[in-house]
Parts: C-alpha cells; structure tokens; sequence
C-alpha cells in the first residue's frame, strides 16, 4: 500500500528551525518503526510572498487538499507588518482554514509533570493535567454577518454577528463526543445560554447530538465566564471542553497558560472525513513566528514535534506511536534537558533546538 502523504508547510522565522527537527523524527518512524510517510515541503505566509507575490499559491492550496494532512510551522513577521492586510502571511494560514473547511479546532493543554513549577498555578493544580479544549474554528462571531464600522447618526459604530447553524454545531459537538471517548469520556459545553441566543440554540443542539448518538459521554454544561474561573481554580475537573470560536479563543489561551510555555503546546484542526476516514487536517504549534529569536538555535521545537504526535494519533490511527513519541518528550524533559524558553529561575545552560532533537530522538531509540 501506498504511504499516507504530508504536506509540510515550515513558513516564517523560526517555522523552518522547528520543523527541521519533526523531519528528522518522521524518518526515525520511517527507518525505525516502518510507518514510512509520503513527504513534500512547500511554502506559506512571508516565504510563499517572497517567492510569489501571494502568502498562499494555488498549487499549493491544491496539495494541501489533496494530502492525507499538512503540517504547518509559523507564518509572520515584522518584514510584512506594512504589506496590504490582503496578502499579510496569516491570510495564507486562514485560506488553508477556510478551503480545507477545518471546522474544529484542537488545543490540547497538558502539563508535563517535570514542568509542573512553571505554571502560574501552584504545581499539585497542574501536574499531570491533561485537558482538551475543541474549539468551533470557520463560524460564529469572527465570520458572522453583518460586520463592520458604520456611521450611526453623529458618532461610529462597530458591529460583529455572533451566528451559528444547527449543523454548524452538530459537527463540531460530534467531534468533541468522538474525541471524548478516546479519552477520559467526559464533554464540559460551555457557552453563555443565559445571556445570548446563541448560546440556547448551542446547548439545545449539543444535548439533542448526545442524546441521539453519545448517551455513552457523559456530558455537563457551564457558562463561559465561569469556565475561564474553573480553568484557574481546578484545573483537572476537565477533560474535553467543547466550546464555540470566540470563546474557544480566550479559553484556550486561559489554558495555555497553565502550562508554563508556549513552546510546548501543539494543535489540529481538522475537518470532515475524506472517502477513506481520515479528516481534512492541519496541524500546528500554537506559538508564532518568533522573530526575535530566529536563527539563533534558541527555538523550542516541542510543540511542533507534539504536532506531529496528534497527526500521529488522529489522522493515521497511530495512537501507540503517537504515545511513543510524547513518552520520549517526557523522559527528554525529566532528565532535565530544557531549551531557553524552559529555564526556572535557577538558571542553567539551555541546550539549542537540534540538542533538544537530538535527546528525542535518543529517547525514542533507547525505547526500541
């Protein structure tokens, strides 16, 4: 049989640095494990500008379509602050988005017990949490219309539409109802049902998916206000948290956070099954382009490598590779190896981004 196929996408600043490092690991897997993959490289954001004059060309648009998933680095930078906001290096990000119909997002916020002091929180809060936040991503008040600033009699007005269909939410509350039973088996919803419209019709419409189709899943509801408060008060009551786009956006931002850096968290999303199953799927780290830094080997290419963990475990139903590879990133960072971002207070010399490449991949060999 045919290799399933990637389409890497490594983009701006340190983009290139992080992916160089989940190459080498997704050779290990072909060399090592026999679960060889299909591989092509092409660009996005500021480097497909450069090149083309667009942050995304067509062919490569019509790759990512066709590829079983893409893996996409970071896009941005303060060369393309002054760039016309149509042809800006996210816009090429969000056109994967839209044309790949990538409808739900999945941010993962998992605590490394070695990295338990790093969180804001007090450690016995954070360690071992392993939470999943699905994220509704090509609907609601980002895309709702009518939007816009509008003259109103003497003075401007801003208007954004919170929108959603009942389809739209069917979906995505079945992915998060799937998602849940291959884990803790547990969907928090949250919402704000007593104060918008949109929040009734989300509840009304993920109750009817659960009763329907994940009676199995257990299910409870909160408002979103108080799960940002739950998410800093108690933390591990949680397992998958389904929640719409701007809500999504805030609470997984509010969970980021809990676990001490940016350089370890990864995510997909992903959209509906293909013929054979697997979903559209992109998958990415949450941390950007990192300007500052680029170049300089100080990246942290965790995130990315967890990246590759998810499209692992949920695109080519790996999940005991999947978990292979996050049980090395564990040893890796209990021995004590941090890049710059991981450094405590105490000090140290931090290892470059390829060290950090290297001691995964020692990991993965030692457990062989």
């Amino acid at each position: 049989m045919a290799n399933p196929t990637l389409l890497i996408l490594a983009g701006d600043g340190i983009g290139p640095e992080v992916m160089g490092q989940v190459t080498r690991i997704i050779d290990w897997f072909g060399a090592k494990r026999d679960l060889g993959f299909d591989v092509e490289h092409d660009l996005v954001g500021g480097a497909a500008y450069d090149a083309h004059g667009t942050p995304l060309h067509d062919d490569t648009m019509a790759k990512a379509l066709d590829a079983d998933a893409v893996l996409l680095g970071a896009v941005g930078g303060p060369k393309y602050d002054d760039l016309d906001f149509s042809v800006k290096p996210e816009r090429g990000l969000l056109r994967l988005r839209k044309e790949m119909d990538l409808f739900s997002n999945l941010r993962p916020a998992q605590c490394f017990d070695a990295l338990a002091d790093f969180s804001s929180l007090k450690p016995d809060l954070v360690a071992g949490l392993d939470i999943m936040i699905v994220r509704e991503l090509t609907s609601g008040v980002y895309f709702g219309e009518p939007r816009g600033i509008f003259e109103e009699g003497n003075e401007r007005v801003g208007i954004n539409t919170q929108r959603y269909t009942e389809s739209e939410i069917d979906r995505v509350a079945r992915s998060a109802f799937e998602l849940a039973r291959r884990r803790g088996n547990k969907v928090c919803s949250m919402e704000k049902a007593n104060v918008m419209e949109s929040g009734i019709l989300w509840r009304e419409v993920v109750e009817r998916v659960h009763k329907a189709d994940y009676a199995d899943v257990e299910l409870s509801h909160m408002y979103a206000d108080n799960g940002a408060m739950q998410l800093v008060r108690a933390p591990k009551q949680f397992d998958v948290i389904l929640t719409d786009n701007l809500f999504g956006d805030i609470l997984s931002d509010c969970a980021a956070m809990l676990t001490g850096s940016l350089g370890m968290l990864p995510s997909a999303s992903l959209g509906a099954p293909n013929a054979d199953g697997r979903p559209k799927a992109l998958y990415e780290p949450v941390h950007g382009s990192a300007p500052d830094i680029t170049g300089k080997g100080l990246a942290n290419p965790i995130a990315c490598i967890l990246s590759f963990a998810m499209a692992l475990r949920y695109s080519f139903d790996q999940g005991d590779e999947a978990t292979r590879l996050e049980q090395a990133v564990e040893k890796v960072l209990a021995d004590g190896a941090r890049t710059a971002d991981l450094m405590g207070p105490e000090g140290g010399t931090p290892i470059s981004t390829t060290d950090m490449g290297d001691a995964i991949l020692a990991a993965l060999d030692a457990r062989l």
